[in-house]
């Protein structure tokens, strides 16, 4: 009887806990008003389901009270108040503020500590209790970057050093040889070139193994024309030996671009066609190379040939060779041929200086017409420049966010054996404002300045068209200072479609015509991404600053950037 009885009663009870499960409220108080203080400045849910959700909560409370110093807090009891209340009492006893660790000196560098800590020996450092799990978890973290990471830290003999103040042993696991890659092997691209491994990702056998430093690096193939990387890389830890496995795929670098434009000319009011077409080559034989070759027709009978040669890291080494031969010729009046050879040192992805020589020889067609600025010469130069690339290829409409690029040439021009002295500079420079996911502002800066005591006709710089000031005819502009800035506002219809605007505003000088003038264009163009590849097309209206808008000034520019 007595046993049946005393059964009843504890289910009644579970039963009297279940009935109210949904309307029990906590209050947690200390010893003192002071204690109480503490408590709820740290903070903790009052509401509960169940009886298991107060003692949750408490246990937490508990814990963060730990991390504050007060190590010694107990709870002295949970009472029951009514149906709904439940009091817990603790009592927080004395807190400790800091805390001496003693450390292994063979395991840990004591300059690392100095991160963590302003108080370091030869035996312990000391630090704010409040801080433990951090600086142990910054610790291990930094002990796994160099190269042990299967490092593990602990506090072992955790005693009172005073009144305010604890002290402990710090161990580290047994675990600490420290591991270096031993080998790096791609997966999905075989013949991915391997002096890109070292010297462009800075990858090789025998570095330290890290991590998060070799995830950093590889993820700069995404920078890389020719190769993506399909997945993060992943590592095999075995007894005597550490490989790395990096997982790329050889993606669709070669390029065609072509347009096609037409304009009225002026003297003659018909319709005149100009174009170019422009191939880039880049990886083909898995080297990392670059070829480029491009041929332009333009309206007013000039003729361009330009031909060039990247060879990166050659035999495997940091130095990079560049070779350029470029023929322009004008109707019948001159013919210009540039020749360029330069070595290259690609610092890191994204920043390149390279140096070398540039030959210049031009020869006047009219060789039975007497004239002062159109002669034979030959130039040399000394060639430094500095490159700066950002590319975005998850972008197919705007594959390159940011480019910079600055040349500088230094020689003499000979012509009828005598010497001038001259310097060439040359800004090239880009960038795209992305405003949000579908405005964005771009900005191009083109500029040269051929610094001399006299010029030539065929020895001016030339510029006008669809890839320097829109509205007029391509290299229809002769100058010996130019400048152009083109900007536009695009607006993104979708990933495969954007709209902008077009206004273009240019200054130069012709000293040997002595001629200063400014130049504007405006218009708009679309670009489409299509089966062939970018197409874009371009509409501007060109003029001086002393001219007004003319229709018969309009350009339209169509060119097509294919993909292979």
């Amino acid at each position: 009887m007595n046993k049946l009885h005393f059964t009843i009663l504890i289910t009644l009870t579970l039963c009297s806990f279940n009935v109210f499960s949904q309307n029990l409220y906590l209050n947690i108080s200390g010893k003192s008003e002071m204690e109480t203080k503490v408590i709820d400045t740290l903070g903790y849910h009052q509401k509960h389901k169940n009886y298991i959700s107060i003692k949750t909560e408490i246990d937490s409370l508990r814990k963060r009270l730990n991390t504050m110093g007060y190590i010694e807090n107990q709870l002295i009891k949970i009472k029951r108040e009514n149906d709904s209340i439940f009091e817990a009492k603790l009592d927080l006893k004395q807190k400790f503020n800091s805390i001496y660790i003693y450390y292994p000196k063979k395991n840990i560098d004591a300059a690392l500590l100095n991160l963590i800590s302003e108080d370091v020996t030869d035996d312990y450092f000391n630090i704010n209790i409040s801080t433990i799990e951090n600086s142990l978890t910054f610790l291990n973290s930094e002990i796994a970057n160099n190269g042990v990471p299967f490092s593990k830290l602990k506090l072992s003999n955790i005693k009172k050093k005073d009144s305010i103040s604890l002290k402990a042993d710090l161990i580290v696991s047994d675990n600490t040889t420290k591991r270096t890659i031993d080998a790096i092997k791609i997966i999905g691209y075989e013949k991915f070139p391997k002096s890109f491994l070292k010297h462009y990702l800075k990858l090789k056998a025998s570095q330290v193994f890290d991590l998060t430093t070799i995830e950093k690096k590889t993820e700069q193939l995404g920078n890389l024309r020719f190769a993506n990387q399909l997945k993060p890389p992943e590592v095999l830890f075995q007894e005597d030996s550490t490989s790395i496995y990096i997982y790329v795929e050889k993606s669709k670098s070669n390029t065609f671009d072509g347009f096609l434009g037409f304009g009225t000319n002026d003297d003659t009011n018909k319709l005149e066609f100009d174009g170019f077409l422009n191939l880039r080559l880049v990886n083909n034989l898995n080297y990392g190379e670059t070829f480029s070759l491009l041929y332009k027709s333009d309206e007013i009978d000039q003729d361009t040939f330009d031909a060039s040669l990247e060879l990166p890291y050659l035999f495997n080494s940091p130095i990079g060779v560049d070779a350029n031969l470029r023929i322009f010729k004008k109707d019948s009046s001159f013919t210009t041929v540039d020749q360029k050879a330069r070595i290259h040192y690609q610092i890191n992805a994204l920043h390149k200086i390279s140096a070398g020589a540039t030959t210049i020889e031009s020869n006047n067609l009219r060789s039975n017409v007497s004239t002062t600025t159109l002669q034979d010469y030959n130039s040399n130069y000394f060639t430094m420049s500095y490159t700066f690339l950002r590319p975005q290829f998850y972008d197919i409409l705007f594959p390159v966010k940011t480019n910079f690029y600055l040349e500088t040439n230094f020689g003499n021009r000979t012509s009828s054996n005598t010497k001038t002295k001259q310097s060439l500079i040359t800004l090239k420079a880009f960038n795209n404002f992305k405003l949000n996911r579908k405005n964005s502002i771009y900005l191009n800066v083109d500029a040269s300045n051929l610094i001399s005591n006299n010029y030539f006709e065929n020895e001016l710089l030339r510029f006008g068209g669809i890839n320097s000031i829109r509205g007029f005819e391509e290299n229809s502009l002769f100058a010996s200072l130019f400048g152009v800035l083109n900007t536009e506002y695009r607006y993104r219809l979708s990933n495969s479609i954007y709209l902008h605007s077009i206004t273009d505003f240019a200054y130069f000088e012709n000293k040997t015509s002595s001629l200063k003038e400014k130049l504007f264009g405006f218009g708009f163009g679309f670009g489409i991404i299509t089966n062939s590849g970018l197409l874009k097309f371009n509409y501007a209206n060109g003029k001086n600053e002393n001219q007004t808008f003319k229709l018969s000034n309009s350009k339209i520019h169509i060119s097509l950037v294919a993909q292979f």
